[in-house]
């Protein structure tokens, strides 16, 4: 049995913080569970949001095997309800871990300072008794990325899930992570591109649910290149409508029927993500692959 479906979400209703663009300080009014400022909890709202999500995943087909989520404590809290419910039913006590996958991580946009990165694995099992033992995948640059090296970070992380999913032989799994990578892992999928990076082509409502279903039922034909020794990405070819693994159809984009309050709080890019007001154009070159709406 090769994997067939792939469901993708975004974390629900959060608390805010913000960035001094200059020195790259970020700040939060609310303290963040983890003491990292760009890394709140969700709100009382996100929280039933996510209690709504949890209640919606148990009904989908076909059922979900595997879970992965961005390691921010947002995208974690939005998951771990639905994790929880699973491991009272399951048989294999895998399927109801959580995989902390930074590949999945936040979308930071180029700067010439270092943006904050997730709690490490020892705080987060502080909070999440259910999250998984884990060796990234890919981890995003600390000064952040272009829209183009998003996309292909999140191609390469999608790759190799596909390629764990078939090792494990596994129908269906489960990502949540953050607005950004859930429209960049809409595109990978299905390998369509747009000409305007701002089209609203993928819809990332807090806790919606997009689904994606296989155009070819096979297993990957060969293993996913490794990272280049320099630590970029290597050239996946999931453009011009290939797609990771074979390639994707949409059959759900952004469905929030589930949810009390509907869609809300959509998102999309604006085309200037950047933080350096000129860009350098050495900072446009594929950045070393480091340790990330």
């Amino acid at each position: 049995m090769s994997l067939t479906t792939i469901y993708v979400t975004r974390h629900g209703f959060r608390s805010t913080w913000s960035v001094d663009h200059k020195n790259g300080i970020y700040s939060s009014s609310i303290k963040s569970p983890t003491g990292i400022p760009n890394d709140p909890a969700l709100t009382s709202y996100g929280v039933q949001q996510s209690i709504e999500l949890g209640e919606h995943l148990k009904t989908v087909d076909p059922p979900i095997e595997r879970i992965y989520s961005s390691p921010y404590y947002r995208c974690l809290q939005t998951i771990d309800p639905f994790a929880e419910q699973l491991s009272t039913t399951t048989e294999d006590p895998t399927t109801a871990l959580i995989r902390p996958e930074p590949g999945l991580g936040e979308f930071f946009g180029l700067a010439d300072f270092l943006h904050p990165v997730p709690a490490s694995p020892e705080i987060l099992k502080r909070h999440f008794k259910r999250l998984a033992p884990w060796t990234p995948l890919i981890k995003p640059n600390e000064k952040g990325e272009s829209i183009e090296q998003l996309h292909e970070r999140v191609a390469y992380a999608m790759a190799k899930i596909i390629e764990y999913s078939e090792k494990e032989d596994v129908k269906a799994v489960v990502i949540c992570t953050h607005a950004a990578a859930v429209i960049a892992i809409g595109r990978v999928l299905t390998g369509v591109m747009p000409e305007d990076i701002t089209e609203s082509d993928f819809h990332p409502f807090t806790c919606s649910l997009s689904t994606f279903v296989r155009r070819k039922k096979e297993v990957m034909g060969s293993a996913v290149p490794k990272l280049r020794s320099d630590g970029g990405i290597p050239n996946l070819g999931w453009r011009n409508g290939n797609g990771i693994g074979g390639g994707w159809d949409v059959v759900g984009n952004g469905d929030c029927s589930f949810l009390s309050g509907g869609a809300e709080r959509g998102w999309s890019f604006n085309g200037d993500e950047s933080f350096i007001p000129e860009e350098d154009p050495d900072m446009m070159d594929d950045p070393p692959i480091k340790s990330n709406l």
